[in-house]
């Protein structure tokens, strides 16, 4: 698969922009100042990893012009406790098939946890089954276990609210994902 990167000055895209790599992907990186631009990155994939910083998102989005529409893009960006991220990008880029995945570990533990039993669970949220596919497709190539959590309406879970920061292996995943959605927003 060809897969676009955009991202920050941050660990996590260009370490995925490598292990995708590995795995048999072309991959074409946008990753703060270096590489491709932030268009050519997502004119090339047929899904595009977005992972710019929170407060370079819309601008990347702007970069970006059209070229998202109808594709799967993973969103791994950090926003702000107080608002769903990929609500708030899919209000920004309403043609893209957004897809919340790969933000709530650090590199560090990605890396470690990779290809290992138990599998570390990757949650999803989208809205899109093309979507969802995809990122599953794709957890699975870095040697993670995707698990799906909901839709779009649901991200807050991975982003600010009680997944965020979890290490959950797969065989635990149901139970953490009920519990998660048994609180309260």
């Amino acid at each position: 698969m060809r897969i676009g990167v955009i991202a920050g000055q941050g660990e996590i895209g260009g370490a995925l922009a490598q292990w995708w790599t590995q795995a048999g992907h072309e991959v074409v990186a946008s990753i703060g100042d270096a590489g491709a631009t932030v268009q050519e990155a997502a004119v090339f994939g047929d899904a595009v990893l977005f992972a710019p910083e929170w407060g370079a998102a819309h601008d990347a989005l702007d970069l970006a012009g059209g070229a998202l529409a109808g594709k799967p893009v993973l969103d791994a960006t950090e926003p702000p406790p107080s608002e769903s991220g990929l609500e708030q990008l899919a209000l920004w880029s309403p043609d893209a098939h957004w897809v919340k995945a790969l933000n709530t570990l650090p590199v560090s533990v990605l890396d470690a946890r990779r290809g290992r039993d138990p599998m570390l669970a990757e949650f999803l949220c989208t809205d899109f089954a093309d979507a969802r596919a995809t990122a599953s497709q794709l957890v699975r190539d870095l040697g993670l276990a995707p698990m799906f959590a909901g839709g779009a309406d649901r991200a807050w879970i991975t982003e600010t609210g009680p997944l965020h920061m979890r290490e959950v292996d797969i065989r635990d995943a149901t139970a953490y994902l009920a519990a998660a959605l048994d609180g309260t927003r």
